[in-house]
């Protein structure tokens, strides 16, 4: 059975009733542009083949009811006229992973795009295949598919890039998340074959041919299947020094630091250790980020390797977001032949990213997963990013 008839199977088996439609939004992996989102910086993401699907069918009541065929319990019901962000003290649960659709649903209102009494109303049933936990943008990918259900059944007319705006502001707002745009604008907004080059402030869309089996190449992501408590809260630590940077150094944002004059500004910064690690990840890295786009465009894609090794050296010394697994497979994987590695999403677990030859592949994997066995860490799981397209209606 297909993903698209497993969703539209599950929306009966729960709501007894049929679905109007069926909609998918993939993860993401990040070739590179690590936490230089929520700096105004640049990005680089491209679209999983794991999606979240969504089987939907638009309610007169404004109710709006969620089921997960992943998570347990059953169905979450709520008034859309009645949702609100959590207070940032409240503490406590914001209501697990139903508090991702219901940011959505809003969002939209407060927008003002979803407006009248029963507006917003919906029965939706999800599935995924988005590895959760492993910094591929699960819940990117579970907003999106909801911001595109309410986009079709209700007839709003909303472009991918503002779906995507939406979805920042609901994971911000309501989930309490102080995530950047780069995770909801790549499950919206890349397209099949292709890398997204994202400019975070001015909020361009360049779509960057990336056919690594044309050239005898593959981009193998290694979830390491782990999430370290340390992560908890560390984000929001990171943005925060990445604002005092930026405040300290007398600029907007630290996009706004030149790659050419970074010295200066970490001289400026002298006598607080981090913020100069942090200032100088965020500017080496948006640097990384234009050196990748320039050889691709010359067509030099092995040459990116080194590259994405160097980002991964940033993000673990400089950014201090790494863990044991994560540098165990970028040097294992260097060390068996790579092109380069590096890791990817927010940090402290999660997954990384490995470029090989197409005919180093299977090699290379067996050199991490042997050395994880060595470690006495669990098996990661292994598989190719292959470039795909975002957020679409199937059925």
């Amino acid at each position: 059975m297909s993903g698209p008839d497993r969703a539209v199977e599950g929306f009966r088996k729960v709501f007894g009733a049929e679905p109007e439609g069926v909609w998918a939004a993939p993860g993401r992996v990040n070739l590179i542009g690590e936490h230089t989102d929520y700096n105004d910086g640049f990005v680089m993401p491209l679209a999983l083949p794991h999606t979240c699907l969504a089987a939907a069918r638009a309610r007169t009541d404004g109710v709006l009811r969620l089921h997960s065929g992943d998570a347990p319990g059953g169905v979450v019901e709520l008034r859309v006229d009645e949702l609100a962000p959590v207070a940032d003290d409240a503490g406590g649960d914001r209501g697990g992973w139903a508090a991702y659709p219901a940011g959505v649903a809003w969002a939209l209102r407060d927008a003002g795009v979803l407006t009248g009494a029963a507006a917003g109303g919906a029965d939706l049933h999800y599935t995924s295949t988005v590895p959760t936990g492993a910094g591929l943008s699960s819940s990117a990918a579970l907003e999106v598919v909801t911001a595109s259900a309410l986009n079709e059944l209700y007839g709003l007319g909303l472009e991918p890039l503002r779906i995507a705006q939406l979805c920042q502001r609901a994971e911000n707002v309501f989930v309490g998340v102080p995530c950047g745009i780069m995770d909801q604008t790549a499950s919206a907004c890349c397209t099949d074959g292709n890398a997204l080059f994202l400019d975070t402030r001015e909020l361009s869309l360049r779509q960057v041919p990336f056919d690594l089996a044309a050239e005898g190449l593959r981009l193998l992501v290694v979830d390491t299947q782990v999430k370290h408590e340390l992560g908890d809260g560390a984000y929001a630590n990171r943005r925060a020094a990445c604002e005092a940077g930026a405040r300290a150094l007398g600029v907007r944002a630290l996009r706004d630091v030149a790659y050419e004059r970074l010295n200066e500004a970490l001289g400026t910064l002298a006598g607080d250790e981090t913020l100069v690690k942090r200032v100088r990840h965020v500017v080496t890295e948006d640097h990384r980020v234009e050196e990748v786009i320039e050889r691709l465009d010359a067509g030099a894609t092995r040459s990116i390797g080194p590259i994405l090794t160097d980002g991964h050296a940033s993000c673990r010394d400089d950014f201090e977001i790494s863990c044991a697994e994560l540098d165990l497979v970028v040097e294992t994987a260097n060390a068996a032949g790579a092109l380069g590695a590096r890791m990817t999403g927010g940090g402290f677990g999660g997954s990384a990213i490995v470029l090989v030859e197409e005919a180093d592949a299977e090699s290379v994997g067996k050199a991490v997963t042997e050395a994880f066995a060595a470690a006495g860490y669990r098996a990661p799981r292994i598989f190719p990013a292959v470039p795909s397209a975002g957020a679409r209606r199937l059925a």
